[in-house]
C-alpha cells in the first residue's frame, strides 16, 4: 500500500511549491532522517507528482542545504555539519540580540503588542508538541520582532538563513525537555521588551540561542 502521509491535494500554487512545501517539512519534522536516501520513484507515489517535479524539489533543497548529493548513491537528506553551525548560531545571537535590544527601546506599543500575539501563538504551537507547528510560529514571531525593531536588513539576512537554521531548530526541538526550557527563555525576551530594557533584551535573546546551540552540538554528536 502507498504512503500517503506526504501526498498533496491540488491548490492554487504550482505543483512544484506544493511538493517542495511538504518535502521541506517532512525533513524538518524526521520522517526522513539525516542521511536517509530519497529515491525518486517512492517519492512521486508518496507525494502524486511527476518524477521532474521530484528532480526540481531536491535540486532546490540541495541549494537549501537541506539534500546532498552522494556520489554513487543520489540525493540524500543531509546532516549538519558541525563545523559550520557554530557561524550559523554566531549570526543568530548576534542579529538576534541587536533586534531585541532595539525592539525594547524603539518599538511602538502597537508593535509590542503585535509581539505578544505572536509570542501567544509560539505558546500555543509549543502546547501542541507539533514541530512543524512551533518553528512556524517561531519564525513568524521573530519577523513581528525584526520588523518592530526596525532591522528589515538583518532580517533578510535571517532569512537567507532560515532553513538551516529551522532544520538545527527542529534537532532542539525534538530534544527532552526542551520545551519549557524554551518558554522559559522566549518568555525572558518578551518581558524585558515590555519592560523597554534594552540590555536584558538583547542578553535574554543571546541566552535563548546559546541554549539552542548547546543542545543542538550534543544532538549532533550523538546522530
Amino acid at each position: 500500500m502507498a504512503d500517503d502521509t506526504l501526498r498533496i491535494e491540488r491548490s492554487t500554487k504550482t505543483l512544484r511549491t506544493l511538493a517542495l512545501e511538504r518535502m521541506r517539512d517532512a525533513i524538518m519534522g524526521f520522517h526522513f532522517q539525516p542521511g536517509e536516501r530519497l529515491v525518486e520513484r517512492p517519492l512521486c507515489d508518496q507525494l502524486g507528482v511527476s518524477r521532474s517535479v521530484v528532480r526540481e524539489v531536491l535540486r532546490q533543497l540541495e541549494t537549501e542545504g537541506l539534500v546532498q548529493m552522494i556520489p554513487g548513491h543520489g540525493p540524500a537528506v543531509a546532516r549538519p555539519d558541525l563545523s559550520r553551525t557554530d557561524e550559523i548560531y554566531e549570526l543568530r545571537a548576534l542579529m538576534e540580540g541587536i533586534a531585541a535590544r532595539a525592539c525594547a527601546l524603539t518599538a511602538t506599543e502597537d508593535q509590542i503588542a503585535a509581539l505578544e500575539r505572536a509570542f501567544d501563538v509560539l505558546l500555543t504551537a509549543w502546547a501542541s508538541a507539533n514541530p512543524i507547528e512551533v518553528m512556524r510560529a517561531t519564525t513568524k514571531f521573530y519577523e513581528v520582532l525584526f520588523d518592530a525593531a526596525d532591522k528589515r536588513i538583518a532580517w533578510e539576512i535571517v532569512q537567507g538563513l532560515n532553513v538551516r537554521i529551522n532544520q538545527l531548530r527542529s534537532m532542539t526541538i525534538a530534544s527532552v525537555d526542551r520545551r519549557d526550557a524554551a518558554i522559559a527563555e522566549m518568555t525572558d525576551i518578551m518581558n524585558a521588551i515590555k519592560s523597554r530594557n534594552g540590555d536584558d533584551a538583547e542578553a535574554a535573546a543571546r541566552r535563548h540561542v546559546e541554549q539552542a546551540w548547546r543542545i543542538a552540538q550534543q544532538t549532533l554528536r550523538n546522530s
